[in-house]
């Protein structure tokens, strides 16, 4: 009997530690829940941050071709009244 007794005793024994195994699993599930919460969290963040930066960053680069258009319209506008300037002269020279 007492060997029957210490067979119960040893199988509660392994039922405890597998259930404090398991509690132990749960724990450590529940912790990875909450952190892949917070990383889900982070990313949609990041996810707005990164649409904000794309508009903006449209909006820079639209600016910019634009400033080069009117800068290019001035420099062929400078262009265009120094040869106007310059066939006046020639023309001035020959005629006057």
């Amino acid at each position: 009997m007492e060997n029957g007794k210490s067979r119960l005793q040893q199988t509660h024994e392994e039922v405890e530690e597998v259930k404090v195994i398991m509690l132990d699993n749960l724990n450590k599930a529940e912790e990875r829940s909450g952190k892949l919460g917070e990383l889900e969290d982070r990313a949609d963040v990041l996810l707005e941050k990164s649409k904000a930066f794309e508009k903006t960053s449209v909006q820079v680069k639209q600016k910019k071709r634009w400033e080069n258009k009117k800068m290019r319209i001035v420099f062929i506008g400078v262009g265009v009244v120094a040869s106007l300037i310059l066939v006046g002269l020639i023309i001035y020279a020959i005629v006057g």
